[in-house]
């Protein structure tokens, strides 16, 4: 039993010993590893492998010096560099009266105005929607002129062949006397069998390049009196393309399309005697954005019927003329004269209607046109 109990004891004694072996070798794996990971000092002198750690580092920053003081060297270069092209920019932009930097550089996005695809509405003039009420309000627009015109031919003193149906604004304040006097007038008048063209010839004895667009004339083009005539009628629809691929010259397209088959990017005077077309023609200018190329704007208006593809009962029709007529306004474009011709039969919309007239011409003036002075291309008519 004794002998027993001493085995018993033996073994318990050697388990501990072997336990504390293992926790001693782990305190000192633990206690070498610290050590290994701070910067030691050298002894007797052979340096430990914290201090290659130490040398290595300090090589490091011997480097990285260097090279920041290279990077200041280059970055000083290249300032001075470029001081010197803008001195010399400066310089150039000094003598030549220009930046040369707007010269070879122009913007690669160009802002344009967003497509439209109808124009604004106005609020109706009354609460009741009334007829009458919209006729009155469009009425006292169209007859009362927003600026005034300090010459207007034939207005005082006609002037031999010249009518006083149509006026354009030879006001000094305006662009169109200034291009008259530097040749850089154009003039375009459209119309369906025109008999009465005393404007286009006044205007091209002044020195207007003037171009009468007519679908009834027999020759495309034409040039009778220093005025060009052309075989061209002008539409707010662009032509089907079956029926334009089957004839070799299409007689009616947009205003945009006939500008830019000329190489015109503006037009002083757009004189336009659509017979009822003026409406939609109108707002094919507002919408496309034409109208920022015309200095001034001179329409015919019929009012005995709503015109061709304007839909709406009566008063829905006037006021959408009064919202086409303020899209004008939004324009820039101020009314300067009006004339009703009083031999005109007293009709609006199959009515008599506060004696309104049936026709009137009306003139615009873009006052915030500022045409360019780059000539157009010049294209020949043959």
């Amino acid at each position: 039993m004794d002998m027993c109990r001493d085995r018993l004891t033996l073994g318990l004694l050697l388990r501990l010993g072997v336990l504390l072996t293992a926790v001693c070798v782990c305190i000192h794996v633990y206690l070498d590893m610290g050590w290994q990971g701070t910067a030691a000092p050298l002894t007797l002198g052979r340096p430990t492998q914290s201090s290659h750690n130490w040398g290595q580092q300090s090589r490091t920053k011997v480097i990285s010096a260097a090279t920041q003081e290279q990077d200041k060297d280059i970055k000083k270069r290249i300032s001075h560099v470029r001081t010197l092209k803008k001195e010399s920019l400066t310089r150039k932009r000094d003598q030549d009266g220009e930046d040369p930097l707007q010269l070879c550089c122009p913007p690669l996005h160009l802002q344009r105005k967003t497509p439209r695809w109808h124009i604004d509405l106005q609020p109706w003039a009354s609460e009741n929607h009334s007829l009458e009420d919209e006729a009155k309000r469009f009425l006292s627009y169209i007859t009362t002129p927003q600026v005034s015109c300090a010459s207007v031919p034939g207005k005082d003193a006609p002037q031999e062949g010249y009518s006083r149906d149509w006026a354009v604004c030879l006001d000094p304040k305006y662009s169109l006397v200034h291009r008259i006097q530097s040749k850089h007038c154009r003039v375009y008048s459209f119309g369906l069998g025109m008999k009465d063209r005393s404007l286009e010839r006044f205007l091209s004895r002044s020195g207007c390049e003037v171009h009468c667009f007519d679908p009834s004339l027999k020759q495309p083009h034409l040039q009778e009196a220093e005025i060009w005539l052309h075989r061209l009628s002008v539409d707010w629809r662009d032509p089907n393309p079956a029926i334009a691929a089957q004839r070799q010259y299409t007689n009616t397209k947009k205003v945009a399309a006939i500008l830019n088959d000329f190489g015109h990017s503006e037009v002083d005077v757009l004189k336009a005697d659509m017979e009822s077309a003026e409406w939609k023609i109108l707002e094919n200018l507002v919408l496309e954005g034409v109208l920022d190329s015309v200095g001034q704007l001179l329409i015919e208006l019929h009012l005995h019927w709503a015109g061709f593809e304007v839909g709406g009962d009566d008063p829905s029709v006037v006021r959408y003329w009064y919202s086409l007529l303020k899209e004008l306004e939004h324009a820039s474009f101020h009314l300067f004269h009006v004339h009703s011709d009083p031999a005109k039969p007293h009709l609006f919309l199959h009515k008599n209607i506060l004696n309104a007239s049936s026709a009137y011409t009306l003139s615009w003036v873009n006052t915030h046109w500022r045409p360019s002075r780059m000539s157009d291309k010049h294209k020949n008519f043959t």
